[in-house]
């Protein structure tokens, strides 16, 4: 139930989806779970931490004081731009927003990003919408209800950010052609962690496996438990 008063902070349904790299399908795996299961209203996002001197309201060096545009929420209005969060639109989310900080201000966006949500709850709705947002960052702050991280043994790079965050993830998708981790490939297919974790496979453009639908089924089903 919602509680939108100063003393009981609104708790929300929240998937968090992280991955080691770039450029593996994180956010066509976001997409994937809202397409899948469309009624649920979904509240989408990514957050974006851009490199020292570059500026958060626009993605580029403005020339501002380090303790300027730090951070900034935007929320889509078109399905067609072209951009992760239109994606996310496209593929059946109610709203949809990106926020951006820079390297190190995630904590600064956090309070933009809580308001942002507070201010989609709707006149006396018992229930909130639920929330899946792209995001590794975000697990320094809070835990979701369900954490899925992307993994492609094909990329060389692993972020320290989904490192940290691997013993984490309730399920982990698996990239490229592979159904499992091979023997051979980037040194960190070999960490024990990673084979400790439940895996499914998924190619993009393949629908959401089952036990992914089943994941997420039980994660609307529960409590709203997450307060950001």
């Amino acid at each position: 139930m919602a509680e939108n008063d100063k003393k009981s902070p609104s708790r929300w349904r929240l998937i968090v989806v992280g991955g080691h790299t770039r450029s593996i399908g994180k956010t066509q795996l976001v997409c994937d779970v809202i397409s899948a299961f469309r009624p649920a209203n979904w509240i989408a996002g990514k957050i974006t931490q851009y490199g020292h001197g570059v500026c958060a309201q626009n993605g580029e060096n403005c020339g501002c004081a380090p303790e300027e545009h730090v951070c900034a929420i935007h929320w889509e209005t078109q399905a067609d731009t072209g951009t992760d969060s239109a994606r996310f639109l496209a593929a059946g989310a109610h709203r949809s927003f990106w926020l951006r900080t820079k390297q190190g201000f995630l904590a600064e966006g956090l309070p933009l990003l809580r308001a942002a949500l507070q201010q989609t709850i709707e006149a006396g709705a018992t229930e909130l919408r639920p929330v899946i947002v792209e995001s590794n960052s975000l697990l320094q702050f809070l835990k979701p209800s369900l954490y899925l991280a992307v993994v492609d043994p094909g990329k060389e790079d692993f972020k320290d950010s989904a490192r940290m965050a691997l013993d984490r993830a309730d399920a982990l998708v698996l990239r490229g052609s592979s159904h499992s981790f091979p023997s051979r490939g980037p040194a960190w297919v070999k960490l024990q962690l990673l084979r400790a974790r439940p895996s499914v496979s998924q190619g993009e453009g393949e629908p959401l496996p089952e036990p992914l639908r089943l994941l997420v089924q039980r994660m609307l089903e529960g409590p709203a438990s997450v307060s950001i």
